[in-house]
């Protein structure tokens, strides 16, 4: 059986639903191919592991395609502050959105939630057509479509295919993509607790020698922390019970955490970044982690995606206004031009933090410098919060 749309997405995740919602949303034929399951808006109260910073560029993106309001305000957590500072040195900065004008950053919410909710938006779509439970098994790329076989038989055809299946994409293998990697020797402790303060609005980041420590809060009493360190550390933490977990946390997390009740859940993660050699090939372009994994440092790895999903489907809905192959070298070319070079330097600017905040105490000192310089910097701190709110 051969399928015929004008756009085909590999991955289902946050950032290849929300390009089938951008496009289906226009009116252009989208099959989207899905390995797993399709994501049900949850049902329980509990808070998961998993949570994204959004910030205002996202969360403007999820309303326009009619996802954000699937979500229920009592599970987003506006953050209208960021407090950074140094554990050597002192130096600490911080950032308030009002300073823009704005009410907020963005949100704190959970992935199953932003994912069940695109998902959701979906179904409401006549145009946009899932695969759910394959996967594609070969790529052929010819000079007027594209041809892709999923491992059940079915072929799909089109003008174009995305890659948005994450950091081992399967479509980026099967373009012949290759890519560059590194490996910081570092794991990420997420930690899911109850804390004795209500809801805050602010986010913190404390830099220390071993990496950073950060508060992401949630709605009511709940908050996500994240405990970076090397690959012991992080691994003798997660053999502590719930009680000796939540007792090492306030011995080494900053007092403004308040406290803890309890520890909910935990999981940890290997720190590494990757770069895709080219972000497309013929009549395929990848999107998200698919192209870029960067430190979650900065909380900015969702957002990049998303943002490669507003200059996808502005790019894709401007070569359909002018008559343009949606495939097209030009098309693809100019989506290259406007992302990569926006994420090259995200990519520096993660990999300055790691270096300076991690490295020697001559390093860790120029950081700490760093933050107390830019706290006096009105125009410095602007331009820093008009980059974390995505504008």
């Amino acid at each position: 059986m051969t399928n015929s749309s004008q756009v085909i997405i590999v991955g289902g995740g946050m950032v290849g639903a929300a390009l089938a919602a951008s496009l289906g949303q226009a009116g252009l034929a989208v099959a989207l191919v899905e390995s797993g399951e399709a994501p049900t808006l949850p049902c329980d109260d509990g808070f998961d592991l998993r949570v994204s910073s959004l910030n205002l560029a996202a969360e403007r993106l999820l309303a326009g395609v009619g996802a954000w309001e699937a979500i229920p305000a009592s599970r987003r957590c506006p953050f209208r502050r960021i407090h950074a500072w140094s554990q050597q040195g002192g130096g600490e900065a911080h950032f308030d959105a009002t300073g823009l004008g704005h009410d907020a950053f963005g949100s704190f919410v959970e992935n199953r939630w932003i994912r069940a909710a695109l998902w959701a938006r979906l179904a409401e779509l006549p145009t946009v057509t899932c695969y759910v439970g394959v996967r594609p098994m070969v790529l052929r790329q010819a000079a007027n479509e594209a041809e892709l076989e999923l491992d059940d038989g079915i072929r799909l055809t089109g003008s174009l295919v995305v890659g948005a299946d994450g950091g081992r994409s399967a479509l980026r293998e099967l373009a012949g993509i290759e890519v560059e990697s590194g490996d910081y020797d570092q794991r990420a402790l997420v930690i899911n607790v109850t804390t004795r303060l209500p809801q805050q609005d602010v986010s913190w980041q404390r830099f220390t020698p071993h990496g950073p420590q950060a508060m992401l809060p949630l709605p009511g009493h709940h908050a996500s922390l994240v405990w970076y360190g090397k690959p012991a550390t992080i691994s003798a933490l997660e053999q502590l019970d719930a009680q000796a977990l939540k007792e090492a946390v306030e011995r080494d997390f900053p007092t403004r955490l308040g406290g803890i009740e309890a520890v909910l859940g935990q999981a940890s993660f290997p720190i590494r970044r990757q770069h895709a050699r080219r972000y497309s090939a013929e009549r395929c372009v990848l999107i998200g982690d698919a192209a870029h994994v960067i430190s979650p440092l900065a909380g900015q790895g969702l957002n990049l995606g998303l943002q490669d999903v507003i200059a996808l489907s502005d790019g894709l809905l401007e070569a359909l206004r002018r008559g343009q192959d949606l495939g097209s070298s030009q098309v693809l070319e100019r989506y290259a031009r406007r992302r990569r070079p926006q994420t090259l330097a995200m990519i520096a600017a993660t990999e300055l933090l790691h270096r300076v905040f991690t490295g020697a105490a001559p390093l860790r000192r120029l950081g700490s410098a760093g933050l107390a310089v830019t706290q006096r910097l009105p125009l410095a701190k602007r331009l820093m919060m008009r980059q974390a709110m995505g504008l």
